[in-house]
Protein backbone atom coordinates (compact mmCIF):
# COMPACT_ATOMS: atom_id res chain seq x y z
CA UNK A 1 0.00 0.00 0.00
CA UNK A 2 1.37 3.40 -1.02
CA UNK A 3 1.42 5.94 1.80
CA UNK A 4 0.87 9.63 1.12
CA UNK A 5 3.60 11.10 3.33
CA UNK A 6 2.35 14.64 2.80
CA UNK A 7 -1.07 13.76 4.26
CA UNK A 8 0.50 11.91 7.20
CA UNK A 9 2.83 14.78 7.98
CA UNK A 10 -0.04 17.24 7.67
CA UNK A 11 -2.13 15.21 10.08
CA UNK A 12 0.80 15.07 12.48
CA UNK A 13 1.24 18.81 12.39
CA UNK A 14 -2.48 19.30 13.07
CA UNK A 15 -2.37 16.88 15.98
CA UNK A 16 0.69 18.60 17.33
CA UNK A 17 -0.91 21.98 17.02
CA UNK A 18 -4.01 20.66 18.79
CA UNK A 19 -1.87 19.29 21.60
CA UNK A 20 0.04 22.55 21.96
CA UNK A 21 -3.18 24.55 21.97
CA UNK A 22 -4.67 22.27 24.62
CA UNK A 23 -1.49 22.41 26.68
CA UNK A 24 -1.39 26.21 26.46
CA UNK A 25 -5.07 26.48 27.42
CA UNK A 26 -4.61 24.24 30.46
CA UNK A 27 -1.56 26.21 31.56
CA UNK A 28 -3.45 29.46 31.17
CA UNK A 29 -6.38 28.07 33.20
CA UNK A 30 -4.06 26.93 35.97
CA UNK A 31 -2.38 30.32 36.06
CA UNK A 32 -5.76 32.05 36.27
CA UNK A 33 -6.75 29.88 39.21
CA UNK A 34 -3.46 30.67 41.01
CA UNK A 35 -4.06 34.38 40.56
CA UNK A 36 -7.61 34.15 41.86
CA UNK A 37 -6.89 31.99 44.89
CA UNK A 38 -7.84 28.43 45.77
CA UNK A 39 -11.48 28.82 44.65
CA UNK A 40 -12.42 30.93 41.64
CA UNK A 41 -15.65 32.91 42.08
CA UNK A 42 -18.10 32.82 39.14
CA UNK A 43 -18.35 36.02 37.14
CA UNK A 44 -21.50 38.03 37.86
CA UNK A 45 -23.83 38.63 34.93
CA UNK A 46 -25.24 42.09 34.30
CA UNK A 47 -28.80 40.80 34.02
CA UNK A 48 -30.39 37.85 35.82
CA UNK A 49 -32.74 35.65 33.82
CA UNK A 50 -36.25 35.07 35.17
CA UNK A 51 -37.51 31.59 35.93
CA UNK A 52 -38.31 30.05 32.53
CA UNK A 53 -41.41 28.14 33.59
CA UNK A 54 -42.91 30.98 35.61
CA UNK A 55 -46.62 31.73 35.32
CA UNK A 56 -47.80 33.92 32.45
CA UNK A 57 -51.29 34.50 33.85
CA UNK A 58 -52.87 33.97 30.41
CA UNK A 59 -55.19 31.17 31.54
CA UNK A 60 -55.34 29.44 28.13
CA UNK A 61 -55.03 25.90 29.47
CA UNK A 62 -57.56 26.59 32.21
CA UNK A 63 -60.11 28.00 29.75
CA UNK A 64 -59.98 25.12 27.28
CA UNK A 65 -59.95 22.55 30.10
CA UNK A 66 -63.07 24.09 31.57
CA UNK A 67 -64.75 24.13 28.16
CA UNK A 68 -63.92 20.49 27.38
CA UNK A 69 -65.10 19.25 30.77
CA UNK A 70 -68.41 21.09 30.38
CA UNK A 71 -69.40 19.82 26.91
CA UNK A 72 -72.77 18.07 27.08
CA UNK A 73 -74.45 15.90 24.46
CA UNK A 74 -77.64 17.94 24.74
CA UNK A 75 -75.90 21.11 23.53
CA UNK A 76 -74.55 19.56 20.34
CA UNK A 77 -76.34 20.53 17.09
CA UNK A 78 -77.73 17.67 14.94
CA UNK A 79 -75.11 18.24 12.23
CA UNK A 80 -72.31 17.94 14.79
CA UNK A 81 -73.70 14.69 16.18
CA UNK A 82 -74.03 13.37 12.63
CA UNK A 83 -70.43 14.34 11.82
CA UNK A 84 -69.22 12.39 14.85
CA UNK A 85 -71.07 9.32 13.56
CA UNK A 86 -69.53 9.81 10.10
CA UNK A 87 -66.10 9.95 11.71
CA UNK A 88 -66.73 6.76 13.70
CA UNK A 89 -68.04 4.88 10.66
CA UNK A 90 -65.15 5.93 8.45
CA UNK A 91 -62.41 5.28 11.00
CA UNK A 92 -63.66 1.84 12.06
CA UNK A 93 -63.69 0.79 8.41
CA UNK A 94 -60.11 1.99 7.97
CA UNK A 95 -59.03 0.14 11.12
CA UNK A 96 -60.54 -3.14 9.93
CA UNK A 97 -58.83 -2.78 6.55
CA UNK A 98 -55.55 -1.96 8.29
CA UNK A 99 -55.86 -4.86 10.73
CA UNK A 100 -54.54 -7.24 8.08
CA UNK A 101 -51.47 -5.15 7.27
CA UNK A 102 -48.04 -6.52 8.21
CA UNK A 103 -47.09 -3.47 10.29
CA UNK A 104 -49.68 -3.83 13.11
CA UNK A 105 -49.14 -7.58 13.03
CA UNK A 106 -45.50 -6.99 14.00
CA UNK A 107 -46.66 -4.71 16.82
CA UNK A 108 -49.20 -7.23 18.11
CA UNK A 109 -46.67 -10.07 17.99
CA UNK A 110 -44.23 -7.91 19.95
CA UNK A 111 -46.84 -7.15 22.62
CA UNK A 112 -47.55 -10.85 22.96
CA UNK A 113 -43.84 -11.60 23.37
CA UNK A 114 -43.54 -8.98 26.10
CA UNK A 115 -46.74 -10.06 27.83
CA UNK A 116 -49.93 -8.01 27.78
CA UNK A 117 -52.88 -8.44 30.12
CA UNK A 118 -55.93 -9.36 27.96
CA UNK A 119 -58.42 -6.62 28.78
CA UNK A 120 -59.41 -4.62 25.68
CA UNK A 121 -60.54 -5.81 22.23
CA UNK A 122 -58.17 -5.58 19.28
CA UNK A 123 -60.20 -4.84 16.16
CA UNK A 124 -60.17 -7.32 13.31
CA UNK A 125 -58.41 -10.05 15.31
CA UNK A 126 -60.84 -12.70 16.55
CA UNK A 127 -60.82 -13.20 20.31
CA UNK A 128 -57.65 -11.11 20.76
CA UNK A 129 -57.41 -8.73 23.69
CA UNK A 130 -54.48 -6.66 24.94
CA UNK A 131 -54.00 -4.43 27.95
CA UNK A 132 -55.74 -1.10 28.52
CA UNK A 133 -52.67 0.69 27.14
CA UNK A 134 -51.47 -1.77 24.50
CA UNK A 135 -54.80 -2.21 22.70
CA UNK A 136 -55.16 1.50 21.83
CA UNK A 137 -51.67 1.47 20.30
CA UNK A 138 -52.55 -1.53 18.13
CA UNK A 139 -55.96 -0.19 17.12
CA UNK A 140 -54.58 3.27 16.45
CA UNK A 141 -51.83 1.92 14.22
CA UNK A 142 -54.32 -0.21 12.29
CA UNK A 143 -56.52 2.82 11.72
CA UNK A 144 -53.68 4.91 10.29
CA UNK A 145 -51.37 2.45 8.55
CA UNK A 146 -53.16 2.71 5.17
CA UNK A 147 -53.38 6.53 5.38
CA UNK A 148 -57.05 6.19 4.50
CA UNK A 149 -58.43 7.80 7.67
CA UNK A 150 -60.15 11.18 8.03
CA UNK A 151 -58.12 14.40 8.00
CA UNK A 152 -59.00 17.85 9.30
CA UNK A 153 -57.67 20.66 7.12
CA UNK A 154 -58.93 23.63 9.12
CA UNK A 155 -55.48 25.19 9.38
CA UNK A 156 -54.24 21.93 10.93
CA UNK A 157 -53.47 18.70 9.05
CA UNK A 158 -54.61 16.29 11.73
CA UNK A 159 -55.92 12.70 11.68
CA UNK A 160 -58.01 13.31 14.79
CA UNK A 161 -60.14 10.17 14.79
CA UNK A 162 -57.30 7.67 14.56
CA UNK A 163 -55.52 9.32 17.48
CA UNK A 164 -58.69 9.45 19.57
CA UNK A 165 -61.22 6.69 18.85
CA UNK A 166 -58.90 3.86 19.99
CA UNK A 167 -58.60 5.62 23.37
CA UNK A 168 -62.38 6.08 23.58
CA UNK A 169 -63.00 2.43 22.68
CA UNK A 170 -60.60 1.23 25.38
CA UNK A 171 -62.13 3.41 28.08
CA UNK A 172 -65.64 2.82 26.75
CA UNK A 173 -65.29 -0.95 26.66
CA UNK A 174 -64.07 -0.97 30.26
CA UNK A 175 -66.71 1.49 31.51
CA UNK A 176 -69.55 0.26 29.26
CA UNK A 177 -70.02 3.80 27.95
CA UNK A 178 -73.07 4.77 25.93
CA UNK A 179 -73.08 5.94 22.33
CA UNK A 180 -73.98 9.46 23.44
CA UNK A 181 -70.95 9.53 25.74
CA UNK A 182 -68.68 8.38 22.90
CA UNK A 183 -70.07 11.06 20.55
CA UNK A 184 -69.59 13.79 23.15
CA UNK A 185 -66.03 12.68 23.88
CA UNK A 186 -65.14 12.59 20.18
CA UNK A 187 -66.46 16.13 19.71
CA UNK A 188 -64.36 17.21 22.72
CA UNK A 189 -61.28 15.60 21.18
CA UNK A 190 -61.64 17.61 17.99
CA UNK A 191 -62.00 20.80 20.05
CA UNK A 192 -58.79 20.09 21.95
CA UNK A 193 -56.61 18.94 19.07
CA UNK A 194 -57.71 21.38 16.36
CA UNK A 195 -57.87 24.46 18.59
CA UNK A 196 -54.43 23.90 20.07
CA UNK A 197 -53.07 23.29 16.56
CA UNK A 198 -54.53 26.52 15.27
CA UNK A 199 -52.77 28.34 18.08
CA UNK A 200 -49.33 27.14 16.93
CA UNK A 201 -49.10 27.76 13.15
CA UNK A 202 -45.40 26.89 12.90
CA UNK A 203 -45.83 23.41 14.36
CA UNK A 204 -45.90 21.40 11.12
CA UNK A 205 -42.94 23.35 9.70
CA UNK A 206 -40.90 22.22 12.68
CA UNK A 207 -40.94 18.63 11.42
CA UNK A 208 -43.45 17.27 13.91
CA UNK A 209 -46.02 14.71 12.79
CA UNK A 210 -49.18 16.34 14.06
CA UNK A 211 -51.05 13.05 14.54
CA UNK A 212 -48.43 12.15 17.14
CA UNK A 213 -48.30 15.55 18.83
CA UNK A 214 -51.67 17.25 18.44
CA UNK A 215 -53.18 13.77 18.27
CA UNK A 216 -52.08 13.31 21.87
CA UNK A 217 -53.83 16.57 22.83
CA UNK A 218 -56.99 15.41 21.05
CA UNK A 219 -56.93 11.94 22.60
CA UNK A 220 -56.34 13.37 26.05
CA UNK A 221 -59.20 15.83 25.68
CA UNK A 222 -61.57 13.12 24.47
CA UNK A 223 -60.49 10.59 27.09
CA UNK A 224 -60.87 13.17 29.83
CA UNK A 225 -64.41 13.95 28.75
CA UNK A 226 -65.35 10.25 28.53
CA UNK A 227 -64.02 9.71 32.05
CA UNK A 228 -66.09 12.72 33.16
CA UNK A 229 -63.09 14.54 34.62
CA UNK A 230 -63.73 17.97 36.08
CA UNK A 231 -61.95 21.11 34.84
CA UNK A 232 -58.95 20.78 37.16
CA UNK A 233 -58.50 17.09 36.37
CA UNK A 234 -58.79 17.82 32.65
CA UNK A 235 -56.15 20.54 32.99
CA UNK A 236 -53.82 18.06 34.67
CA UNK A 237 -54.56 15.44 32.02
CA UNK A 238 -53.62 17.86 29.23
CA UNK A 239 -50.32 18.55 30.97
CA UNK A 240 -49.62 14.84 31.39
CA UNK A 241 -50.49 14.21 27.75
CA UNK A 242 -48.51 17.11 26.31
CA UNK A 243 -45.34 16.15 28.14
CA UNK A 244 -45.47 12.74 26.36
CA UNK A 245 -46.38 13.99 22.88
CA UNK A 246 -44.01 13.17 20.02
CA UNK A 247 -43.80 12.05 16.41
CA UNK A 248 -41.42 13.05 13.61
CA UNK A 249 -42.22 13.65 9.94
CA UNK A 250 -38.87 12.05 9.07
CA UNK A 251 -40.65 8.72 9.65
CA UNK A 252 -43.08 9.18 6.74
CA UNK A 253 -43.23 6.02 4.68
CA UNK A 254 -42.09 3.78 7.53
CA UNK A 255 -43.84 1.64 10.14
CA UNK A 256 -43.30 4.41 12.69
CA UNK A 257 -45.74 6.94 11.18
CA UNK A 258 -48.82 4.89 12.07
CA UNK A 259 -47.28 4.06 15.46
CA UNK A 260 -47.59 7.78 16.26
CA UNK A 261 -51.39 7.51 16.04
CA UNK A 262 -51.49 4.55 18.40
CA UNK A 263 -49.18 6.21 20.88
CA UNK A 264 -51.43 9.30 20.91
CA UNK A 265 -54.35 7.10 21.95
CA UNK A 266 -52.14 5.45 24.57
CA UNK A 267 -51.17 8.86 25.95
CA UNK A 268 -54.82 9.88 26.17
CA UNK A 269 -55.78 6.77 28.14
CA UNK A 270 -52.81 7.07 30.50
CA UNK A 271 -53.07 10.84 31.03
CA UNK A 272 -56.77 10.77 31.81
CA UNK A 273 -56.40 7.87 34.26
CA UNK A 274 -53.47 9.50 36.07
CA UNK A 275 -55.35 12.80 36.32
CA UNK A 276 -58.43 11.02 37.63
CA UNK A 277 -56.29 9.51 40.39
CA UNK A 278 -54.74 12.84 41.42
CA UNK A 279 -51.62 13.13 39.25
CA UNK A 280 -50.71 16.78 38.60
CA UNK A 281 -49.07 18.84 35.87
CA UNK A 282 -48.34 22.45 34.99
CA UNK A 283 -51.48 24.61 34.90
CA UNK A 284 -49.99 26.41 31.86
CA UNK A 285 -48.83 23.51 29.73
CA UNK A 286 -50.15 25.14 26.54
CA UNK A 287 -49.23 28.82 26.94
CA UNK A 288 -46.29 28.63 29.36
CA UNK A 289 -42.95 30.08 28.25
CA UNK A 290 -41.62 26.53 28.19
CA UNK A 291 -44.97 24.99 27.33
CA UNK A 292 -46.32 23.02 24.39
CA UNK A 293 -47.12 25.84 21.97
CA UNK A 294 -43.82 27.61 22.66
CA UNK A 295 -41.36 24.76 22.26
CA UNK A 296 -43.22 22.91 19.49
CA UNK A 297 -43.76 25.96 17.27
CA UNK A 298 -41.71 29.04 16.40
CA UNK A 299 -44.90 31.08 16.14
CA UNK A 300 -48.05 31.24 18.26
CA UNK A 301 -51.57 32.60 17.86
CA UNK A 302 -52.86 31.80 21.33
CA UNK A 303 -56.21 33.63 21.11
CA UNK A 304 -57.36 31.10 18.49
CA UNK A 305 -57.24 28.33 21.10
CA UNK A 306 -60.07 29.85 23.11
CA UNK A 307 -61.91 31.92 20.49
CA UNK A 308 -65.65 31.35 20.04
CA UNK A 309 -65.99 28.00 21.79
CA UNK A 310 -68.56 25.83 20.00
CA UNK A 311 -68.99 28.25 17.10
CA UNK A 312 -68.34 26.36 14.99
CA UNK A 313 -67.71 22.92 16.44
CA UNK A 314 -64.37 21.81 15.04
CA UNK A 315 -65.56 18.36 14.01
CA UNK A 316 -67.86 20.04 11.48
CA UNK A 317 -64.77 20.88 9.43
CA UNK A 318 -63.57 17.29 9.20
CA UNK A 319 -62.58 15.78 5.84
CA UNK A 320 -62.72 12.19 4.59
CA UNK A 321 -60.42 10.37 2.22
CA UNK A 322 -61.46 8.73 -1.04
CA UNK A 323 -57.79 7.83 -1.62
CA UNK A 324 -55.40 5.81 0.57
CA UNK A 325 -52.49 8.25 0.76
CA UNK A 326 -51.39 11.61 2.13
CA UNK A 327 -54.30 14.05 1.95
CA UNK A 328 -52.33 16.73 0.09
CA UNK A 329 -52.08 14.29 -2.84
CA UNK A 330 -55.85 14.08 -3.25
CA UNK A 331 -56.37 17.12 -5.53
CA UNK A 332 -53.68 15.97 -7.93
CA UNK A 333 -55.14 12.45 -7.96
CA UNK A 334 -58.54 13.95 -8.81
CA UNK A 335 -56.89 15.93 -11.61
CA UNK A 336 -54.94 12.94 -12.92
CA UNK A 337 -58.02 10.70 -12.98
CA UNK A 338 -60.06 13.42 -14.66
CA UNK A 339 -57.54 14.10 -17.45
CA UNK A 340 -57.14 10.35 -18.01
CA UNK A 341 -60.90 9.71 -18.22
CA UNK A 342 -61.69 12.71 -20.41
CA UNK A 343 -58.92 12.41 -23.01
CA UNK A 344 -57.70 8.80 -22.76
CA UNK A 345 -54.20 9.61 -24.03
CA UNK A 346 -52.05 6.43 -24.09
CA UNK A 347 -49.01 6.67 -21.81
CA UNK A 348 -46.58 6.01 -24.64
CA UNK A 349 -47.81 9.16 -26.40
CA UNK A 350 -47.20 11.43 -23.39
CA UNK A 351 -44.06 13.54 -23.36
CA UNK A 352 -44.80 15.31 -20.05
CA UNK A 353 -47.61 14.94 -17.52
CA UNK A 354 -47.40 18.15 -15.50
CA UNK A 355 -49.29 18.78 -12.27
CA UNK A 356 -49.69 22.24 -10.76
CA UNK A 357 -50.17 22.25 -6.97
CA UNK A 358 -49.75 24.24 -3.77
CA UNK A 359 -46.02 24.41 -2.82
CA UNK A 360 -46.59 22.41 0.39
CA UNK A 361 -47.48 19.36 -1.68
CA UNK A 362 -43.87 19.13 -2.84
CA UNK A 363 -42.52 19.79 0.65
CA UNK A 364 -44.64 17.02 2.14
CA UNK A 365 -44.73 14.47 -0.70
CA UNK A 366 -41.63 15.05 -2.80
CA UNK A 367 -40.51 11.40 -3.02
CA UNK A 368 -39.71 10.84 -6.70
CA UNK A 369 -39.04 7.10 -6.71
CA UNK A 370 -40.66 5.32 -3.75
CA UNK A 371 -39.54 1.76 -3.17
CA UNK A 372 -42.45 0.59 -1.03
CA UNK A 373 -46.20 0.97 -0.70
CA UNK A 374 -45.89 2.96 2.51
CA UNK A 375 -43.43 5.39 0.91
CA UNK A 376 -45.54 5.71 -2.24
CA UNK A 377 -48.27 7.29 -0.10
CA UNK A 378 -45.98 10.35 0.07
CA UNK A 379 -44.92 10.48 -3.57
CA UNK A 380 -46.65 12.98 -5.86
CA UNK A 381 -45.01 11.35 -8.89
CA UNK A 382 -46.34 7.95 -7.94
CA UNK A 383 -49.82 9.24 -7.08
CA UNK A 384 -50.15 10.95 -10.47
CA UNK A 385 -48.80 8.00 -12.43
CA UNK A 386 -50.77 5.23 -10.74
CA UNK A 387 -54.05 7.16 -10.70
CA UNK A 388 -53.64 8.07 -14.38
CA UNK A 389 -53.18 4.40 -15.29
CA UNK A 390 -55.73 2.84 -12.90
CA UNK A 391 -58.14 5.81 -12.66
CA UNK A 392 -58.29 5.03 -8.95
CA UNK A 393 -56.39 5.76 -5.74
CA UNK A 394 -57.40 3.06 -3.30
CA UNK A 395 -55.43 0.68 -1.13
CA UNK A 396 -54.25 -1.34 -4.14
CA UNK A 397 -52.76 1.72 -5.84
CA UNK A 398 -50.39 2.31 -2.92
CA UNK A 399 -49.14 -1.23 -2.39
CA UNK A 400 -45.62 -2.62 -2.70
CA UNK A 401 -46.64 -4.24 -5.98
CA UNK A 402 -47.78 -0.97 -7.56
CA UNK A 403 -44.73 0.93 -6.29
CA UNK A 404 -42.51 -1.59 -8.09
CA UNK A 405 -44.63 -2.06 -11.23
CA UNK A 406 -42.55 -1.18 -14.35
CA UNK A 407 -45.48 0.53 -16.09
CA UNK A 408 -46.07 2.84 -13.12
CA UNK A 409 -42.34 3.48 -12.71
CA UNK A 410 -42.02 4.43 -16.37
CA UNK A 411 -44.87 6.95 -16.25
CA UNK A 412 -43.81 8.60 -13.01
CA UNK A 413 -40.44 9.46 -14.63
CA UNK A 414 -42.20 11.88 -16.98
CA UNK A 415 -44.41 13.41 -14.30
CA UNK A 416 -43.48 17.00 -13.48
CA UNK A 417 -44.86 18.59 -10.30
CA UNK A 418 -44.89 22.40 -10.40
CA UNK A 419 -45.65 24.62 -7.37
CA UNK A 420 -48.08 27.53 -7.71
CA UNK A 421 -48.09 29.89 -4.73
CA UNK A 422 -51.62 31.13 -5.45
CA UNK A 423 -53.14 27.63 -5.31
CA UNK A 424 -55.00 26.36 -2.27
CA UNK A 425 -53.97 23.07 -0.71
CA UNK A 426 -57.10 21.36 -2.11
CA UNK A 427 -56.59 22.63 -5.67
CA UNK A 428 -54.68 21.14 -8.66
CA UNK A 429 -54.40 21.19 -12.44
CA UNK A 430 -53.15 18.38 -14.69
CA UNK A 431 -51.71 19.17 -18.15
CA UNK A 432 -50.65 16.57 -20.72
CA UNK A 433 -48.19 17.51 -23.45
CA UNK A 434 -48.03 14.77 -26.09
CA UNK A 435 -45.05 13.90 -28.25
CA UNK A 436 -46.81 15.39 -31.27
CA UNK A 437 -47.29 18.74 -29.51
CA UNK A 438 -50.92 18.51 -28.32
CA UNK A 439 -52.12 19.74 -24.90
CA UNK A 440 -54.89 18.44 -22.65
CA UNK A 441 -55.91 19.94 -19.30
CA UNK A 442 -58.09 19.11 -16.28
CA UNK A 443 -58.68 21.41 -13.30
CA UNK A 444 -59.78 20.57 -9.76
CA UNK A 445 -61.01 23.42 -7.59
CA UNK A 446 -61.64 21.40 -4.40
CA UNK A 447 -60.43 17.86 -3.82
CA UNK A 448 -62.99 15.13 -3.19
CA UNK A 449 -63.61 14.62 0.53
CA UNK A 450 -62.88 18.18 1.64
CA UNK A 451 -65.49 20.38 3.31
CA UNK A 452 -66.02 22.27 0.04
CA UNK A 453 -66.49 18.99 -1.88
CA UNK A 454 -67.56 16.45 0.75
CA UNK A 455 -68.06 12.72 0.49
CA UNK A 456 -71.72 11.82 0.93
CA UNK A 457 -73.00 9.40 3.56
CA UNK A 458 -73.58 6.91 0.75
CA UNK A 459 -69.95 7.28 -0.39
CA UNK A 460 -68.73 6.69 3.16
CA UNK A 461 -70.89 3.57 3.39
CA UNK A 462 -69.45 2.25 0.13
CA UNK A 463 -65.91 2.94 1.39
CA UNK A 464 -66.73 1.20 4.68
CA UNK A 465 -68.05 -1.91 2.92
CA UNK A 466 -64.99 -2.00 0.67
CA UNK A 467 -62.74 -1.83 3.72
CA UNK A 468 -64.56 -4.33 5.94
CA UNK A 469 -66.49 -7.01 4.04
CA UNK A 470 -63.52 -9.31 3.45
CA UNK A 471 -62.66 -9.31 7.17
CA UNK A 472 -66.04 -8.97 8.90
CA UNK A 473 -68.38 -10.52 6.37
CA UNK A 474 -71.17 -8.66 4.58
CA UNK A 475 -73.85 -9.23 7.22
CA UNK A 476 -71.77 -7.91 10.12
CA UNK A 477 -70.58 -4.98 8.03
CA UNK A 478 -74.16 -3.96 7.23
CA UNK A 479 -75.20 -4.42 10.88
CA UNK A 480 -72.34 -2.16 11.89
CA UNK A 481 -73.43 0.56 9.45
CA UNK A 482 -76.95 0.59 10.89
CA UNK A 483 -75.70 0.62 14.47
CA UNK A 484 -73.22 3.43 13.86
CA UNK A 485 -75.82 5.64 12.17
CA UNK A 486 -77.86 5.15 15.36
CA UNK A 487 -74.93 5.45 17.75
CA UNK A 488 -76.78 7.90 20.02
CA UNK A 489 -79.24 5.10 20.84
CA UNK A 490 -76.58 2.56 21.82
CA UNK A 491 -76.64 1.95 25.59
CA UNK A 492 -73.34 0.05 25.77
CA UNK A 493 -70.53 0.55 23.24
CA UNK A 494 -69.55 -3.11 23.66
CA UNK A 495 -72.46 -4.08 21.41
CA UNK A 496 -70.70 -2.18 18.61
CA UNK A 497 -67.20 -3.37 19.46
CA UNK A 498 -68.28 -7.04 19.28
CA UNK A 499 -69.12 -6.64 15.59
CA UNK A 500 -65.53 -5.59 14.85
CA UNK A 501 -63.75 -8.16 17.05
Amino acid sequence: MKVNRRKVLGAGLLLGAGYMASHTTLAHSAKSLEQSGDSAEPQKSDKAESYGAGNTGLGITRQISSFISDIQYQQLPPETIHEAKRAALDWLGCAIAGSQHSTPKILIRSFKEMGSLPAITVLGHKDLKLSMLDAPIANGQMGHVLDFDDTHLGGVILHTSTATIPALLAIGEHAKSSGKEIITALVAAFEAGIRVGQGMPGHHRGGWHLTGTLGTVAATGGASRLRKLNAVQTLNALGIGCTQAAGMQQNRGSDCKSLHAGKSAYHGVLASMLAKNGFTSSPEILEGNLGFTRIYSKTQDLPLITANFGSPWMINGNGYKPYACGVVLHPLIDASIKVSQEYKVPEEQIEVLEIFVHPDVIRITGVDAPGSGLMSKFSANHAVAVSYIDRAGGVAQFSNEKAQQPRVQALRKIVKVTPVSSYRLDQATAVIRTKDGKFYEAKIEHATGTVANPMSDQSLEAKFLGNTTAVMGKDNANKAIKMLWNLENVDNINSVIRLFA
